[in-house]
């Protein structure tokens, strides 16, 4: 059934000026509804459709190994490892089985063991090569040769899920990112097991409520931050076994914590032996024949979204993660990139027209369409986040009103103009008017998740905001009873920036983990350039335990922070009314959720008896950022009440509050009558 304009009123209603593409929008809509008809032609629905990793890959039924491969252009595929003495024999080669190029093998149970390495030797017309199955669902890394194989995981005890029926809360998310291996204390890679045992302790306490981890499916190169995908099936076993993840997430859900991952669907690893990259001789089985076959900043492929098979490849894959591993979503990268030929390189985004011409990849919309779909229709409490600095409209609005389908989109401009502000200009000459603006600049209709700083802003060659703040000051003068300017100043102002940029997010929150509490050192994993040292690509989780520290203290503040939104649904309430904003005085007043917030980012002025109209009533201060256990100066007094005053000097009925507000201090008041 087709969509109408009256089904799809939301996607205009915020901005009149969407109309003028109505018909492109509903041409959108009505491709994603013919394309899944055309996919479930031959299947129940949609999920159906998407369990390609229940067919294809290796899988042991009725004592018998069956093992199964897409390859169109072979002539010839047969299955190599530990069970051949790494040669090729008869038993072992595969028959095609249909015109569509699919291949298959059964064989007897004791043909292979668990822990067998194996891969697949090709022939195409004109060449040969040896391949990973595409489905693999287990690939390792020989440490001495570094040679990639996958491995036969049917392990006898299944992992026992303790906690099968977790639920995931979507109207409100405060999640913390974070990347297994460079999770741990130490200069090495860091298991599942360890931050289990080690880091989810800490999140628990730190009051987040989701994890977003990266780097999960398998990737050849470490330092790529698990942004070139080879295996796309396979947990990456760098980490640790398939148990060992599912253990990790199982522990976050007893613990109330949901769990989600990067998904890599924008591109894929050039590799060929490890990779899908000419997997069958061709370049274009999954992905796109030509330039547009390859993203020239990235150095990796981009796959074909109108081709019938790479639909059931990657939806395949949302569906495996979620029932294979329990994931409770997942934050799909590079959206942009996928959603435009060139891919948003060199590009801003100026006007509606970007969004609807030539240039949009309107198959990339309707495969993030179903992807959406398919999640909500299988775990109808999953969450789908969308990375996107294009401002594409309608990615975070249902797909019945005239949208794509994710559950939140992230802000990205929040945390690049933070940067920008810290990085350009001293706190004096911060606009407060365009502060506002900026971390309020969305569409109303979509979900969205706000947060300080990325991932990115911290790798070699940038820094993370805390850094831009203090520099190398960090490395001398982070003692408790150390009066510095540059830290004292730092500290504040990070508090600062997050607090009202959590109080002024739309419906979630992001943490990179280390960043709650101003971790000094950028990324650098190891690589040629440094001699292949872990040395910063470790988290010092010593400087927030250490007493006679100040990171204890901004950990601290995160962590009051966090439980003061939970507490009053702050996240889930109506967006911040702004009461107050004065550029001159560096003053910002908002309410929201039955909370005031009131920020003085003035570097030297503290005022008393400031004034501003807000409802009438009685306000008790519970939160501020300059106590002394968050590393401040104790300006406040905990707990004190304001009653807001008539402004009689003006004959007016207008009421007013009077506040003290130190400087570079927010503080927080709660509505009691």
């Amino acid at each position: 059934m087709k969509t109408t304009p009256d089904n799809n009123h939301r996607f205009y209603e915020n901005d009149p000026f969407l109309k003028t593409y109505k018909t492109s929008v509903l041409k959108r809509i009505n491709k994603v509804i013919e394309k899944e008809a055309l996919l479930v032609k031959n299947s129940n629905n949609l999920a159906d459709f998407a369990s390609g990793h229940t067919f294809f890959g290796l899988h042991f039924s009725e004592n018998v190994w069956i093992f199964r491969e897409w390859a169109p252009n072979a002539v010839s595929i047969c299955l190599i490892g530990d069970m051949t003495g790494w040669r090729e024999k008869t038993e072992f080669s595969l028959k095609r089985i249909n015109e569509d190029g699919v291949w298959e093998i059964a064989l007897p149970a004791e043909a292979l063991k668990h822990g067998d390495l194996y891969r697949l030797r090709i022939r195409w017309p004109g060449g040969e090569g040896d391949r990973i199955p595409a489905y693999a669902n287990r690939v390792i890394q020989d440490p001495q040769t570094l040679i990639f194989n996958a491995q036969v995981w049917f392990p006898q005890k299944p992992y026992a899920w303790r906690c099968p029926d977790f639920k995931c809360r979507q109207d409100a998310v405060f999640i913390y990112e974070a990347h297994i291996g460079m999770a741990q204390q130490e200069g090495k890679i860091g298991s599942y097991r360890e931050f289990t045992d080690k880091i989810l302790p800490r999140i628990i306490s730190s009051g987040y409520n989701m994890i977003q981890l990266m780097a999960i499916p398998e990737h050849p190169y470490y330092a790529s931050f698990g942004y070139q995908v080879s295996s796309f099936f396979a947990p990456s076993s760098r980490f640790g076994t398939p148990e060992d993840l599912k253990k990790l997430i199982d522990s976050a859900h007893l613990a109330g914590i949901a769990v989600i991952m990067d998904i890599i669907h924008s591109h894929a690893v050039c590799n060929e032996v490890e990779g899908l990259s000419c997997f069958d001789g061709t370049l274009h089985q999954y992905f796109h024949e030509g330039s547009r076959g390859m993203h020239s900043a990235w150095n990796s492929r981009c796959f074909d979204y109108g081709k019938f098979q790479v639909l059931h490849f990657l939806l395949s894959n949302c569906r495996f993660w979620l029932d294979e591993y329990h994931f409770d979503g997942f934050r799909f990268d590079g959206v942009t990139s996928m959603l435009y030929l060139h891919h948003g390189l060199g590009k801003t985004f100026t006007s509606h027209e970007d969004y609807f011409n030539e240039d949009v990849d309107d198959d990339a919309l309707t495969y993030l369409s179903l992807a959406n779909k398919l999640t909500h229709a299988i775990r109808p409490d999953a969450v789908t986040i969308a990375e996107d600095i294009s401002g594409m409209p309608g990615l975070a609005v249902p797909l019945s009103e005239g949208g794509f389908g994710f559950d939140y989109r992230f802000s990205m401009g929040i945390p690049d103009y933070w940067i920008r502000l810290v990085k350009d200009s001293y706190d004096e000459q911060w606009p407060t008017g365009h502060l506002w603006y900026e971390l309020n600049n969305r569409r109303i209709e979509e979900k969205s998740i706000s947060y300080c700083e990325s991932h990115d802003q911290a790798l070699v060659g940038d820094q993370s905001l805390i850094f831009r703040l203090i520099g190398s000051d960090m490395y001398e003068h982070m003692t408790i009873n150390d009066d510095n300017f540059r830290v004292d100043r730092g500290i504040a102002l990070h508090k600062l920036i997050r607090l009202i940029t959590m109080a002024a997010a739309g419906n979630g929150y992001l943490n990179f983990m280390g960043n709650e509490f101003g971790h000094p050192d950028w990324i650098d994993f190891p690589r040629p350039g440094n001699n292949w040292s872990y040395h910063y690509a470790r988290r010092q989780w010593h400087l927030a335990d250490d007493p006679s520290l100040k990171y204890r203290l901004l950990a601290n503040f995160d962590r009051d922070m966090i439980v003061l939104a939970k507490n009053f649904n702050l996240l889930a309430s109506s967006s911040p009314m702004l009461l107050y904003e004065n550029t001159n005085d560096k003053v910002i007043s908002f309410r929201r959720a039955g909370l005031l917030f009131a920020f003085n980012f003035h570097p030297t002025r503290s005022f008393t008896d400031y004034c501003f109209d807000a409802p009438p009533g009685t306000y008790k201060m519970i939160f501020d950022s300059d106590s002394k256990e968050f590393g401040g100066y104790d300006r406040l007094n905990q707990g004190q009440e304001h009653h807001t005053l008539l402004d009689k000097a003006r004959n007016s009925t207008r009421q007013f509050i009077s506040l003290y507000l130190p400087t570079r201090t927010g503080i927080v008041l709660k509505y009691t009558e």
